[in-house]
């Protein structure tokens, strides 16, 4: 008997067939990739460090965010106050650390508001057709014309002030950028062969949807996730900068830079590293988005 051996050689170049059934081969494949990027691992390390900010401040500062020493206030950066101090004398960065939970809250909560109602949409949109698809993306194309400040603007004054209302406007001014790509997505999903092949085999609709449809769609919804983290960042910073967020004294990052706008020529650090922190996190965002639409 003629004994087969099997070469693990692509049929048609020759070349090393790729190590996918390799252990760890896929994994490892994305953390060389990773570790051969310093600005992706800054990325990283930004967004780590401001997530631990935010659930354990008293690891990074034992100040009170709040109640501040009067005889020290204005006071520049120094190795005692690290950002300096504002106008009542509290330290800059401990409420810059302190402010990292609130501002995350709310930049989650919106991202969320988002991405439930707008992929909700967009999947129901797109595998649904006919007038059900008309209806929904004619209210998306209307969401779309109004500047997403805007319309945040608009919700939070039928709201009311306060940090929660404020993520749900910035989350309900995200919701057509959502519904857009995955209505994409499910519309190029639902046209392959396998989508059609559940249909006529008699699967509920319910089942071809969240198990074939909604699963191979979740890849560019995850890399607009990245992308609409940063700009919720920015879009909750900017409400509170204008007051509709966090209440005074209550440490926000938005609420930070606007104290400091009327101190710009004698204390510049009460509103320069508060703003250069949201800057941060937000670039940080936008290149790990980057990484995962590649990805």
């Amino acid at each position: 008997m003629t004994a087969l051996v099997v070469d693990q050689t692509d049929a048609t170049s020759g070349d090393p067939a790729p190590d996918a059934a390799e252990p760890g081969g896929a994994e490892d494949r994305l953390w060389n990739s990773v570790l051969r990027q310093p600005g992706l691992l800054i990325s990283f390390a930004v967004i780590a460090l401001v997530v631990a900010w935010a659930f354990l401040p008293e690891l990074f500062t034992n100040l009170d965010p709040v109640n501040g020493v009067p005889s020290d206030k204005l006071s520049p950066p120094s190795a005692e106050h690290w950002f300096g101090t504002d106008n009542l004398g509290r330290d800059t960065y401990t409420r810059v650390v302190h402010g990292a939970g609130l501002t995350l809250q709310a930049t989650l909560v919106a991202v969320f508001v988002g991405i439930v109602v707008g992929a909700g949409i967009g999947l129901i949109a797109g595998f649904v057709r006919g007038r059900v698809e008309d209806w929904l993306m004619r209210i998306v194309e209307v969401m779309l014309a109004v500047p997403g400040l805007l319309l945040s603007l608009a919700v939070v004054t039928a709201l009311g002030f306060g940090t929660i209302n404020v993520a749900i406007a910035v989350g309900i001014a995200n919701i057509a950028s959502f519904a857009r790509v995955m209505r994409s997505e499910t519309l190029k999903i639902s046209a392959l062969p396998y989508i059609e092949a559940s249909k006529a085999s008699g699967s509920h609709w319910s089942y071809t949807l969240f198990a074939h449809v909604l699963p191979n769609a979740k890849g560019p919804v995850l890399a607009l996730t990245a992308l609409e983290f940063g700009t919720a960042i920015l879009s909750v910073s900017a409400l509170s900068f204008l007051g509709f967020g966090a209440q005074p004294p209550t440490p926000e990052w938005g609420a930070l830079v606007s104290d400091g706008r009327d101190y710009l020529a004698s204390a510049w650090w009460m509103t320069t590293f508060p703003g250069l922190v949201i800057a941060a996190v937000v670039l940080s965002a936008n290149r790990i988005a980057r990484f995962l639409e590649d990805r």
